[in-house]
Parts: C-alpha cells; structure tokens; sequence
C-alpha cells in the first residue's frame, strides 16, 4: 500500500503565530496566564499549554487578574473593551488576515452597507466579525439564508476565513439578487483554499483519504468535506487510535492531510501507524 501526504497540510501562519505568542508570554509574564477560549482547535496543543502554565477560559468572568490572550480567531471589540476595563494585561494573539476581514467589516458599516458575513454564526471567528461589523450585521450560513434576506440598496460582503471558496462565490451571486450596489470582499484566507485544493488532488489519486483534525475544528471539518465529494471513502479522525484497519480492505493507495489546528506530531503517529500496517500486511 502506498501511502501519499497532501502538498499542503497542518499548522498555518495564523496557529503557528499564536502559539508562539503563547509560549513567550508564559515564559515572560509575572502573574497568570489565560486563553480566551482554546488558542486553537486541539485538545493535545490545548494541554500541552496547560503544562506551561497557560490555561484555557471561556469567559473574562472566570479570569480576575494577570494574562489574557486572544487567539487567532479574534473577538469583538468590546470584549477588549472589558477585559482592559478588569486591569487585564491582553496580548492579541488575532490572526494579521482575520484582523483584515474585522477592518472590512468596519469600514462597510461605516459606509453605509448592510454587512453580511458568510460563515457559521456561532464560530468564535465569525463572532468577533460581527462585533466589528456594528449592529445590524447579518450571518449567513448557505444559498438558503441569502434566499431569506430582505433587500437593501447596498450591501457589502466579507467571508469567514475557512470557508470553501467556491460556495462564497455562490453566496456574493446570491446576493446581487439582493441589492442596487454590492461591495464583496473575497476573505477566504489563501493557506485555507490552498490546503484544500492540495487535499482534493490527493484525494482524487487514492483508494483511501484521512483527514486529520477534530471534530470541533471548522477547517478540518471543510478538508473532510471537500474531499468526500471527490473520493466517498473519507474519514476525518482526530488521532491515530481513532483508525480502523476495515477501512483500507483493498486499498493500494491512502492519501493523508491535515487541519489547520493539526500538530505535526499528531500527523507523524497516524504516518506510524500506516506504515506499520504496510509492513504488516506485507
């Protein structure tokens, strides 16, 4: 059995920035330190922190002094406002694209368009988006949300930076039925579609394709999907004990990528493990 890794796979800048910025400030500061929610999308990167002193809190509530850092996914302007406010030392951790499509979003309302951001609503991204995009901001998920909007005489579009962009495509011509005037802003973070294209290319030249990454992790999720449409024996996995030997019964080839939250070890013990049953079987 051969086995093939997508050309573009695991950590991107923005977790690779924020992860350093976590490391550092654990090494540097005087009192404790916190994340504002999981600085990404990985149990085994989120303990690993723990170890060095960086703990996970899901609100400003639960933190009464010391570090706070904001990870890649942003939040809303006020709740910099707030943990400023509480004597909080904040270290922002945003991802530099993420900070660009908050920007976007700030100026269309500052101009006058009603701002619709595609993405998922509850995603912690697409939440601090709309924070910045000021009040009104629409959220849509799908085809079928734009389908339910009212019309404005102008509207301006941004994207949560993981999504596939050919549905955002679909979503801007969507909207042209919605307005006078459309601004769209294609905000789709280039490492993201890049990864993807990688994973459906492997995706088309194997028996077999792993994705690697949790289920809670937005871009894993999209690599799982992107590839199923191309290649239905898919499987998204968070880790190498979750894999099944049934599942590559007669495969002569396996492709493997990996989400954005994915760290490299986690990618070398699912290799391992493939490796080990080709030697196996051999």
């Amino acid at each position: 059995m051969e086995i093939l890794r997508a050309k573009e796979m695991g950590f991107c800048f923005g977790v690779k920035r924020a992860l350093k910025i976590a490391e550092e400030t654990a090494a540097s500061a005087a009192g404790p330190v916190y994340t504002l929610g999981p600085i990404v999308h990985n149990t085994e990167v989120v303990t690993q922190l723990q170890e060095r002193g960086v703990w996970t809190k899901d609100d400003l509530d639960e933190i009464e002094g010391g570090t706070v850092i904001i990870r890649a996914h942003g939040v809303p302007p006020e709740v910099l406002e707030a943990a400023h406010a509480k004597g909080l030392r904040v270290v922002d951790g945003t991802c530099p694209l993420v900070i660009k499509v908050q920007q976007l979003a700030r100026a269309l309302h500052a101009e006058g368009y009603q701002v619709v951001i595609y993405g998922q609503p509850q995603h912690p991204e697409v939440i601090g988006i709309a924070g910045w995009a000021g009040e009104g901001a629409m959220v849509v998920q799908n085809l079928a949300d734009v389908a339910t909007l009212p019309r404005h005489k102008k509207i301006g579009v941004v994207s949560q930076t993981t999504k596939i962009p050919a549905d955002y495509q679909a979503v801007v011509g969507a909207l042209m039925g919605k307005c006078q005037e459309l601004r769209a802003h294609n905000t789709i973070c280039n490492a993201t579609a890049q990864r993807q294209a990688a994973a459906v290319e492997t995706a088309q030249q194997v028996d077999v394709m792993l994705v690697i990454g949790e289920a809670h992790s937005s871009n894993s999720r999209r690599l799982a999907e992107v590839c199923a449409q191309v290649n239905p024996r898919t499987y998204r996995i968070a880790a190498a004990d979750e894999l099944d030997a049934a599942w590559f019964v007669g495969a002569e080839k396996v492709g493997v990528t990996a989400g954005a939250s994915t760290p490299e070890a986690t990618i070398e013990q699912v290799m391992a493990w493939l490796k080990d049953m080709v030697d196996f079987s051999g």
